[in-house]
Formats: C-alpha cells, sequence, structure tokens
C-alpha cells in the first residue's frame, strides 16, 4: 500500500478531530469565543477533509475538485482565528461588523481567483499533475493573489501570536498552562505551513493540513485537561474582575493563587506579586479572615474584618474548589460588603428599642400626671369638706373659696400645661431647651405646693438668687422639680424644713433639694433610681405614691445633659441634686410666662 493512502487516512482522523471540537464549541455556543473556536475548526475540516481526497485522487479534474472544496475553508481560517484570539485575550469590544467586514476583503478575494483561476491565472499560474512519488501529485506554480493570502494569513498569525504571548506573561501559573496550549496547538497547521513553503525540507507533498492533527492533539488536552472552552479563560477572567465581591483563591497548602479587584480594595495593599504567599502572611493584619481559611469553614458569618469602629461590615463564605473527580484543589474565600444591611438592621433594632422605650416612658408618665394631679384634686376635696363644716356651723367661709379658687386656678394651669407638653411629644420624644430664670421656675412650682406643705406645717425655703439662668426644657424642668419637692414634703415630718439651693460648678448649675425628713435606707438607696423599683413608701402623713417619680427624674435630667444623685441619712433627711447646663451664648429666656433674653 503506498504512503499517501495511511496519509489519506491520518487526514480523515484530523477531520474527525476537527469534528469533535466544532460539536463541542457548538454545545457552547453561548459564548461567543466558543463560536468563533468552532468556526475556525469548521474551517479547518474542509482542508483537511479535501486534502485527504486530493492525494488519492487519479487525475487533475478531480485534484481541482478537491482543491475547491479545500478552499471553503482555507481563505477564511485566519480571519476566524485572529477573531478568537481578540475574545481570548479580553478584546471582545474591537470585535464588530466592521472590523470582520474589513478583515473577510482578503479571504473573499482569495476565494474567488481560486474559483476562477482557469480565466486569469492570479492564483495558479498553473497546475500539471507530478508522478514522482509513484502516485498522481499535483505541482502548482503559485501566482500574486496566492502570495497575497499567505502574506495575509501569517500577519494576522503573528499579530494573534503576540496577543496570547502578552496575556501569557501576565497571567498567574494555571492559566499559563492553558494559555501555552493555545499558543502550541495555533502553531501546528501555520508552522507545518511555513516549512513546506520555505522549501527547507524537500516535501513532496502539503503537509499544512497535518498541522491540524497536531494542533487537534493540543487543542483536545487543553479541553479537557483545563476545560477551556467552558471556561472561556480571559472572558471568565473578566467576569471574575467585574464581580462586586471580592474573591480570594488559595490552594490546599494555603497558597494565594488568585483574587480579583475587589479583594485588593478590602485587604490593604493585597497586589499581584503576593501570589505564591501563605494565607499567613497575606492576612497578618486580618486574623478572622486567617482563621476562616485555616479552618475551612463554610458558615457565613458577618464581620468587620478590621479594628476600625467605622470600618465595613463583610459577609464571608469558605468554600473548596473541587476538581472534576470532586477531590478538594483549593479554597475560596468569599466576601460580600453587606455593611448597609447590618447598618439597617442595627437601625430598626435601634428603632424597636426606642418605641418600647417610648411605650414604657408613655405608661410611667400617666401614672406622673396622676400624680402631680392628685394632690390638688386632694387639697380641693379637704378645703371642700372643710366648707361644709363650716356652713354647718354657720361661720364665714370667705377665706377657705378664696383658697379653693386659687388652689382650682393652680391645678387648671397645671392641666394646662401637661396637656400642651404633651401635644407636643405627639411625634416622640422632644426636647426644647431654652433660657430659664431657675428662681422663677421653683418659686412656681413651690407655689403649687404650698397647701399641701402648710397642712404639714413645713416650710419650703428657696436660697436661689433671681438672677440664675439655666438651659432647659422648661416642662421636663417643671416635672423635676415638683417630683423632687413632692417626695421631699412626703418623707418629712410636721415641722420641718425643706431647702433649695443651686451653684455654679464647671459650666453647669448644681440644684439642691434638701429636707429634715426620715432619710433613706441603705437597702432602699440601692434600688432608688433603678426601672425595676415599683414600689413606693408611705409618708410621714400616710401619703401614697407610684414609685415612679425618682425613675422620671433621672430620665428628664440626662436628656438635658445633667446628672441625678443624693446623699442621704436614716432619721438625718436627704439632699437630692442634679446638675443643668446654663446657656453659652445670647438665646430666649423664659421665665415664669415672661420673656426677656439673655448674654
Amino acid at each position: 500500500m503506498k504512503y499517501n493512502l495511511y496519509l489519506s487516512m491520518l487526514l480523515m482522523a484530523a477531520t474527525c478531530c476537527s469534528l469533535v471540537l466544532t460539536y463541542l464549541s457548538w454545545k457552547r455556543r453561548d459564548l461567543p469565543i466558543a463560536i468563533s473556536y468552532g468556526l475556525g475548526m469548521l474551517a479547518g475540516s474542509f482542508y483537511t477533509f479535501g486534502y485527504a481526497f486530493e492525494i488519492v485522487s487519479t487525475t487533475l479534474e478531480h485534484i481541482r475538485f478537491w482543491l475547491r472544496i479545500e478552499y471553503i475553508g482555507i481563505p477564511f481560517g485566519s480571519v476566524i482565528w485572529i477573531i478568537m484570539v481578540l475574545q481570548y485575550t479580553g478584546r471582545q469590544s474591537l470585535v464588530n461588523r466592521k472590523l470582520i467586514a474589513i478583515l473577510l476583503i482578503i479571504p473573499a478575494l482569495t476565494i474567488t481567483a481560486h474559483y476562477t483561476n482557469e480565466w486569469h491565472h492570479w492564483y495558479y499560474k498553473s497546475m500539471t499533475l507530478n508522478m514522482s512519488e509513484g502516485f498522481p501529485l499535483v505541482s502548482l506554480v503559485k501566482g500574486p493573489i496566492y502570495v497575497l493570502h499567505v502574506v495575509y494569513s501569517y500577519t494576522l498569525f503573528a499579530i494573534g501570536t503576540a496577543l496570547m504571548f502578552q496575556m501569557f506573561l501576565h497571567a498567574n501559573p494555571r492559566m499559563k498552562k492553558q494559555i501555552a496550549l493555545m499558543i502550541i496547538g495555533s502553531w501546528g497547521p501555520y508552522g507545518f505551513t511555513l516549512v513546506y513553503l520555505s522549501g527547507v525540507i524537500y516535501m513532496p507533498i502539503d503537509i499544512s493540513p497535518f498541522g491540524f492533527v497536531f494542533s487537534g492533539f493540543f487543542y483536545l488536552w487543553g479541553i479537557y485537561q483545563f476545560n477551556m472552552l467552558r471556561l472561556a479563560p480571559l472572558a471568565l477572567q473578566k467576569v471574575f474582575e467585574s464581580m462586586q465581591d471580592a474573591v480570594i483563591i488559595f490552594d490546599m497548602d494555603h497558597t494565594l493563587t488568585s483574587f480579583n479587584h475587589a479583594a485588593k480594595e478590602i485587604v490593604e495593599g493585597l497586589h499581584k506579586k503576593h501570589i505564591g504567599q501563605t494565607a499567613a502572611q497575606i492576612f497578618s493584619r486580618y486574623p478572622a479572615l486567617l482563621e476562616r481559611v485555616i479552618q475551612g469553614s463554610s458558615n457565613e458569618t458577618k464581620i468587620q474584618i478590621s479594628g476600625h469602629p467605622d470600618a465595613k461590615f463583610y459577609n464571608i463564605h469558605m468554600s473548596y474548589v473541587n476538581d472534576g473527580r470532586l477531590n478538594p484543589v483549593g479554597k475560596m474565600l468569599l466576601l460580600s460588603d453587606v455593611t448597609e444591611m447590618v447598618r439597617s438592621e442595627k437601625r430598626l433594632l435601634d428603632n424597636a428599642k426606642q418605641l418600647r422605650e417610648l411605650n414604657a416612658f408613655k405608661d410611667r408618665m400617666f401614672n406622673v400626671v396622676a400624680h402631680d394631679i392628685r394632690d390638688p384634686l386632694a387639697v380641693l376635696i379637704n378645703l371642700m369638706e372643710l366648707l361644709e363644716e363650716e356652713q354647718n356651723g354657720g361661720e364665714s367661709h370667705e377665706e377657705i373659696v378664696q383658697e379653693m379658687g386659687q388652689q382650682i386656678q393652680n391645678t387648671f394651669n397645671l392641666v394646662e400645661s401637661l396637656l400642651d407638653w404633651f401635644r407636643s411629644q405627639r411625634g416622640g420624644m422632644l426636647f426644647r431647651p431654652v433660657a430659664l430664670n431657675l428662681a422663677n421656675v421653683v418659686q412656681a412650682n413651690v407655689h403649687l405646693l404650698e397647701i399641701r406643705s402648710a397642712r404639714k406645717g413645713i416650710q419650703i425655703l428657696s436660697d436661689i438668687p433671681i438672677g440664675t439662668i439655666v438651659f432647659a426644657d422648661k416642662e421636663m424642668l417643671d416635672l423635676i422639680l415638683r417630683n423632687l419637692l413632692s417626695n421631699a414634703l412626703k418623707f418629712t415630718a410636721s415641722g420641718g424644713i425643706v431647702q433649695l439651693q443651686a451653684e455654679h460648678v464647671e459650666g453647669k448649675m448644681i440644684v439642691s433639694v434638701t429636707d429634715t425628713g426620715q432619710g433613706i435606707s441603705t437597702d432602699q438607696a440601692e434600688s432608688l433610681f433603678q426601672d425595676a423599683n415599683r414600689v413606693s413608701s408611705v409618708g410621714t402623713a400616710g401619703e401614697q405614691g407610684f414609685g415612679l417619680g425618682l425613675t422620671l427624674c433621672r430620665e428628664f435630667v440626662r436628656l438635658n445633659g445633667g446628672e441625678i444623685w443624693f446623699n442621704s441619712s436614716p432619721a438625718q433627711g436627704s439632699t437630692f441634686c442634679f446638675s443643668i447646663p446654663t446657656p453659652r451664648r445670647t438665646i430666649h429666656l423664659i421665665s415664669n410666662g415672661g420673656r426677656g433674653r439673655v448674654t
């Protein structure tokens, strides 16, 4: 059997190889690079298939026929190949209709000249049979368009090879193997053709189609070893780089192999030069990330990877990278920025907490209102009883009526004040500090309690100078003073004294309410300002309370930027003190209904 038959069978094998690659590309046709790759393999299959029959043909007419079959693919192979290289190296944006139309000018001229060669002989000057090898071979004298086709093809090949070599220099180690296979595979048809055309080695037959056997081997190796068509290397790399989530990949020895651009934004100082370093070296400032890589845990965690208070929160997920046999070959660390979500959750929790506090505050305020209104109403009841007794005895009751009128007016003013304040708080707790004359505010609240203090024979003395100015919410300050004065009266026996004083200390006014009452025991002192303290002690005259006044006093003092505390000893009286800010600039002054300005 003549060796041309063996070569024909080898070329048929190469054709089958190209068709297999074409089929694999068709299956991945959702990727642009797979389409161009498949078309290139299809063009090559026309070349090898036609030449397989050309070298076993016996007449010149048969050879011409099979040459026409070969040239269905030959003119377009280089154009398809350069398009594939542009896509493979990340230059997909260059591939447009205009570029493709320009690239196809020479191939269109080539195929036209080949099919019409018998009219002009610009492609082949002559075509004769050669029987020197014992079987018919065609001898061709090339024309100018053939030379143009060859120069054009190798120009595109040189450009494409340069682009892939540039990509090879900047790729990670695993990607370099894949790119190397692409370069070697591409050299098959072009390299064999170059040897044949140069005449360096005597070749009676055209060995160019056998380059596809060489290429097919390396391409198949690349596809099944690295799954080139599925990964579409640089296309995948572009997606990898454009991901907003940070992706960092390590091998099983915790050595860095790859990372995307987002990872550089998160891990300070991360650079390509760190590829090959261990996780311990890279994450020396990020112990949370290092621990996750070493342990290989897949549980998602929302943490701040740096110690800065304003650092972002990341959802950290660790997963294994498996090969085709499901054996782990690496680890992938995924970091998703969830800062906004975490802060939104915190805001929701804070809002829920605030709602709970406001509801609790509302409940306490109802009790305080009842407490503030109860005392003047109790006085009115007592006056009414006294009035009835005197009326039965025929005595004059003009003084009692006047006192009742004054007490009713005081109660009305108190209720109006509380209602105004509650209306202002409908949208939530509002804080409206203004400059206040402390002496006048104290005097107004003492006046509300005059009848109660007179009934117990207790003197309320104020040593606060008239010009004492504080900066506070008026309604809150009124509630603080009324509660402290009410408690002082409650726990002071008949004939006692309640004294108010104020002292300016370091930009704040320290207000004190001192009584000569029964004092506070050690057990009571420990829980006096706690919310859990809901039990009120009975006063010296049997007065009842709700156990909520001091808790509200504490909250109102804190809202005004101050603190509250007390000193007390059993049977020696108590002193309650609270601090309140003083104004630092010219502001409106409100004092017992009057208005002015203070600097």
